[in-house]
């Protein structure tokens, strides 16, 4: 099981499946991060958190726990 948070800067991959439950889950999925959907990996903070991605043609920040959530190929 690959995370969203063990991909490197500059990579992109697929998302496989949303792990977590209830609003958490949903605020994943209202920022446009769905099974399927492709993400690039554009920066990461100094101190490691948060991730910068690109998704569906917008930057978005991400915390690391809410990446270990996001099950990608």
């Amino acid at each position: 099981m690959k995370t969203l948070k063990d991909i490197k800067v500059g990579d992109s991959a697929t998302v496989t499946k949303l792990n977590g439950q209830g609003a958490v889950r949903r605020r994943i999925m209202d920022m446009g991060i769905t099974k399927g959907v492709k993400i690039d990996v554009c920066k990461v903070a100094p101190l490691g958190d948060p991730l910068e991605i690109k998704v569906r043609g917008y930057q978005l920040s991400l915390r690391k726990a809410d990446a270990e959530m996001i099950e990608v190929e």
